[in-house]
């Protein structure tokens, strides 16, 4: 049986998405749901969220010899083999890392070509193009995980291709402003496009026991990352932003005009409003942990000690919301 796989993804840069990731996987964990997140983005943000950077040294060495998500597909970009089981980082308890590379960028080029090959039956196109899938698959098998997150770059390249085909489910987060709203404008569409032409080549599949991702790449709802907040509520200047979500996301991500849209607050494709935690995001970074984790020994003291508990519930609720949203059921809710 598959491993649910859930993406993270937004075309647009600057809506704190991996942060997202990092934090959601961290509470999806501590609810007791074994979880692997894979780091798919060249620029490897997630990855150095996770490690230090003594670790990541290590995993990026000149030879490649290391199985991190780029190590992985490296023998199948050569044509000297097919994917490897990746390397696991253990990032916390039930928690473990795919780690990312930056020399991913050097794979984009045969995921390019290999689209078009695959309406021609070519057996190395298909396996070029579900290299990601199974890639995570095992590593999620191998850490008997519940579920995988996985981290985009902030593009519609065909690396992103490749990993949304990858992804059961995809989150989407946006932040209150006009950026966003035109990212969803581009995202939508082209997700429905690339789910309908990976269809279109599944049938195509000239090997039997190929194991092929379903590319479902079903939305399942968006977060809005605000920018910052006043008594517990968006400042003035975004809200206008605020409430044009959900039309553009019904609009555009779910191909649905000519519907009245409820406010954010009432929206069913609204997964959270999260807060911005600007003032515990720097402690955070500095004892390399989630900000609803920090404790007094890492300054959340007064106040922060609040933020901590606020963050908590926020993203406790977050984490529920997206594997109920996404069919997962946690072993354990604490």
């Amino acid at each position: 049986m598959n491993i649910p796989v859930i993406a993270f993804f937004n075309n647009k840069g600057g809506v704190g998405k991996t942060s997202l990731v990092y934090h959601a996987a961290h509470m999806i964990a501590e609810l007791g749901c074994r979880v692997v997140a894979a780091d798919l983005d060249p620029q490897g943000n997630l990855s150095a969220a996770c490690l230090e950077e003594d670790r990541l040294e290590q995993l990026w060495p000149e030879n490649r010899d290391v199985p991190t998500i780029f190590g992985a597909v490296h023998p199948l970009k050569r044509g000297v083999g097919d994917v490897m089981q990746p390397l696991l980082e253990t990032v916390a308890e039930n928690l473990a890392l795919i780690p990312g590379d930056m020399a991913l960028s050097e794979f984009e080029d045969d995921l390019s070509q290999m689209w078009s090959k695959c309406l021609d039956r070519d057996e190395r196109a298909f396996r070029v193009m579900s290299a990601f899938w199974r890639v995570i698959q095992s590593g999620g098998e191998k850490h008997n995980a519940r579920v995988i997150l996985i981290d985009l770059g902030p593009n519609l390249g065909a690396i992103n291709r490749a990993a949304l085909i990858a992804a059961e489910s995809v989150v989407i987060p946006v932040g209150p402003d006009l950026f966003s709203l035109q990212g969803l404008r581009n995202l939508g569409p082209r997700l429905l496009s690339w789910r309908t032409e990976w269809k279109e080549r599944l049938d195509k599949n000239p090997v039997a026991d190929l194991r092929l991702p379903e590319g479902r790449m079903n939305p399942i709802g968006y977060i809005v990352m605000q920018h910052s907040v006043r008594r517990d509520r968006p400042v003035k200047s975004y809200e206008k932003w605020i409430a044009r979500i959900p039309q553009a996301y019904r609009r555009y991500v779910l191909d649905q005009s000519g519907r009245a849209s409820p406010s954010l607050r009432e929206d069913e494709h609204c997964i959270a409003l999260l807060k911005h935690y600007r003032s515990l995001m720097p402690m955070a970074q500095e004892a390399r942990k989630p900000i609803f984790q920090l404790k007094p020994a890492d300054g959340a003291l007064g106040a922060h000690a609040v933020a901590v508990q606020d963050a908590y519930r926020d993203f406790r609720q977050l984490a529920e919301g997206i594997l109920h949203r996404a069919g997962v059921c946690a072993h354990r809710v604490v």
